[in-house]
Parts: C-alpha cells; structure tokens; sequence
C-alpha cells in the first residue's frame, strides 16, 4: 500500500510541473519535467524504461551530424569575418591573448575539479567494456602532430575527426582573412549562412531534447537504479564549485591587476549576466552587455570587437564545464585516462570549442565531437543532458561575465578605458 502511496505521489509530482511547463513557452520547463517523468519511469517500470534508449541515440545521432559544418563554418567566420588579420592591431593581439590565457587556466581547473571530484566512477553501463586506450591517435608527440592536420578534409570530416577539421578550419579562416574584402565577402557570407542553418538544425532537433531526456533518464534509473542521480548530482556540484572557484581564483585576480573597478564593474554585468542566466543564451545578453560596458568607460571600438570575439574564443564557462564532463564520460565508461592521455583531450577542447556561439546547449555538440574522436562511450552524454539544463545556465553566465571583463581588461591595457565618454543613448539604456 505505501508503495502504491508513493507512485501517486510521484506521478502528482510530474503531472503538477507538467502543468506549470504548459504555461511556458520554453523547453526547459519540459525538460525539467521529462527528466522527473523518466525517473519516475526507470523507478516504478525498468523493464519498460530500457527499452526507450532509442529515442536519446536518435536525439545524440542527430546531433553528430551538425558537428563537422557548424565547427567548419563558425570557426573560419570568427577568424576571417573581421577582416585582414594585420588590420586587426595591438587590439587582436592583446584580445587574443588574453582569451587563450583565461581559456586556458579554465580549463585547468575543471581537469582538477573533476579528478578530485571523481563525479562518473561507480557509474554502471551496458555497453561493451573498453579494453583499449581511449586515446586512439598516436603517443608519440611527433605522430600526435602530424595527426592533427588533415590530408583530406572531406575524409576527416567524413570519420568524424574533428580536430583535424578544426585545424583546417583555422588555416582557412587565416588565408580568407588576407584577402581583399571584395573576394572574401561572398566566402564569409555563404559560411555565416551555412553556420545559421546548422544553428537553425540544432534548434529543431533541440526541440525532440524533453523526450531525449525522458528515454535516457528512464533507462538509466531503469538499468542502474537511483543511485546514478547521486553521479549526476556529484557532476552538478563539481561544475558549480568550479565555475565559483574559477571566478575567484581567476577572474577577480585580473580584475584587481588591471585595475578594473569591482563595484562597478560587477554592477554593470549585473543585467547581462542575469540575462544569460534566464535564457541560459550569451547571445541573447550581447547587446546588453556591449551597452554596459560602453557606459562603465570601454570605448565603443574595443567594445565592438573584444565582445563579439570572445563569443567564439573566449567561452571560460564553456570550456570549464568541457574538461569536467569529457573526463566525466570517460570515468562513467571506466576508462582510466593518464594524464598525458588529458592533457591531449584538453588540446583539442581549446580548439574545437573555439567558433562555437553562445546558444543553449551548444556545448552538447563539442562534448559529443570530443568523445567520437577519442572513442569514449556515448552512454554518459546521455546521462548528462538529463541535468545539462542547470549546468547550461551557470557556464553561460560566466561567459558573458567574461567576455565583458575581457573588453575592461583590453581597454585598460591599451590606456583608453574611461577616456572616451559613452553617447546619452548609452547612458539612457544603462540606466534602465
């Protein structure tokens, strides 16, 4: 009887959210619910539960398939769309690096957050154990190098090998970017077009996520038991405690180094930040975040490169959550990497996570890239997209946060910050 209490209670439970994601008129909510219901689903039905596997593989299939042309495409537009390289000055150089600084140390702290966290040991998977080495390419540093750029793109991106393609992707956006504007325009144009299109794809294939989410919820409650939700709950908690511990350990420290005004700075993200929190979207806080930080004294010029810029170089929040979850699929798939072997992954996460804008869950595509070439099981990309919707809003809001800090940290090293003053309708709009 008090078994049959609880299948009522929980069922009230995801028919009352249910309820409340009708009213919405998002996929988050829906994903919310889908993840209670599959839940729900694996608890009370598991035999039932393991059969609705096929509808995340559907989902994670579909997705595979925008990986190679939106890589392709946003990375070459995000190098050449601003023009001759040289043109780009003191501005590009610093700009850059100081991205591949910040990237970089992202990226170490969630390796370290993850190995100490250990978030995907214990996690139990049906899939055929894994005898061989995760890393697939070649050990040596040579072989590893000469791997790593391609001999035919087609066929690189045919067996999916993505850091071949992003290399060629870079030494495209490079030569595009020395053309004269006439010849280049209609190259960048037909790639933005081609990189809108694959957002537009991943927005429709998003769209089948809540039941993506239930199928792959229901059959891991279903085959491993609640206990899995303790894995996923581990993986949340490393995620956020990371992205705490990079703020602090990172982006405060260069704040205070260049001089940037906390208070005020904090203040003007304030709105962008909540923005991208709330849509779980960099894109959808651009504007209001070149806005404010146009009033808190960054010149308009630096403001209209750095920002945009760091939309595809300088995603910290994204690349963080990167390092945690490859390295938490591979221990969900009890694959032991060495450090060599991580140090290796977290090369190509620096550069195929470069060119990717800021939508929701646009990091899914790099992670699912990430864990096809270096053969890791996607079984536990499945299990992540269950909570990816809360991890989603926290990485986001630390890249809009530091791209604004990046554009402060340019216009201080330049000299220029607070020396041109903002027009009224900037003031205006910050004010609001």
């Amino acid at each position: 009887m008090t078994h049959v209490f609880w299948i009522v209670v929980r069922c009230a439970v995801v028919l009352a959210l249910a309820a409340f994601a009708w009213r919405r008129r998002s996929l988050t909510p829906w994903i919310f619910v889908a993840m209670v219901a599959g839940a729900e689903l694996g608890l009370d039905a598991p035999r039932v539960a393991v059969e609705l596997r096929v509808f995340s593989d559907i989902f994670l299939r579909l997705i595979k398939t925008i990986v190679a042309p939106l890589i392709l495409s946003t990375l070459v537009v995000g190098i050449a769309g601003h023009g001759d390289l040289k043109s780009v000055g003191r501005i590009g150089v610093k700009a850059l690096v100081y991205f591949e600084v910040v990237t970089t140390l992202a990226l170490a702290i969630g390796l370290i957050a993850i190995n100490v966290s250990k978030a995907g040991v214990g996690v139990v998977l049906t899939g055929a154990p894994v005898v061989q080495s995760a890393v697939v390419a070649p050990t040596r540093w040579d072989e590893f190098l000469l791997h790593i750029f391609p001999e035919n793109i087609a066929k690189s991106i045919a067996e999916g090998q993505i850091l071949q393609v992003a290399v060629f992707a870079v030494f495209f956006g490079i030569a595009l970017s020395l053309l004269s504007a006439e010849k280049r325009a209609p190259i960048v144009t037909l790639l933005e077009s081609l990189s809108e299109v694959m957002f537009k794809f991943t927005n429709i294939v998003m769209y089948l996520s809540p039941l993506a989410v239930a199928g792959a919820m229901a059959y891991t409650v279903g085959h491993s038991g609640l206990g899995v939700l303790v894995n996923l709950g581990k993986l949340l908690l490393t995620l956020y405690g990371s992205l705490v511990a990079f703020g602090v350990l990172v982006l405060v420290p260069v704040m205070l180094v260049f001089r940037v005004p906390v208070r005020r700075f904090l203040k003007a993200v304030a709105e962008p930040a909540t923005i991208a929190f709330a849509t779980s979207t960099s894109e959808a806080a651009l504007p209001s975040a070149m806005e404010q930080m146009e009033a808190l004294g960054v010149p308009r010029r630096i403001v209209a490169f750095v920002i945009p810029a760091g939309y595809s170089f300088n995603l910290d929040g994204s690349t963080l959550y990167l390092a945690i979850a490859s390295v938490f699929v591979a221990q969900a798939g009890g694959i032991h990497l060495t450090i060599g072997e991580q140090l290796t992954m977290m090369v190509t996460l620096m550069l195929t996570s470069k060119g990717i804008a800021g939508v929701p869950r646009a990091m899914l595509v790099v992670l699912l890239a990430t864990a096809s070439t270096f053969h890791l099981p996607l079984e536990p990309v499945a299990m992540i997209l269950g909570v990816d919707v809360l991890m989603d809003m926290a990485r986001t809001t630390v890249n809009v946060v530091g791209n604004c800090l990046a554009s402060a940290v340019v216009a201080k090293w330049e000299g220029t910050f607070g020396t041109e003053p903002p027009s009224e309708v900037v003031l205006e709009g910050a004010e609001v």
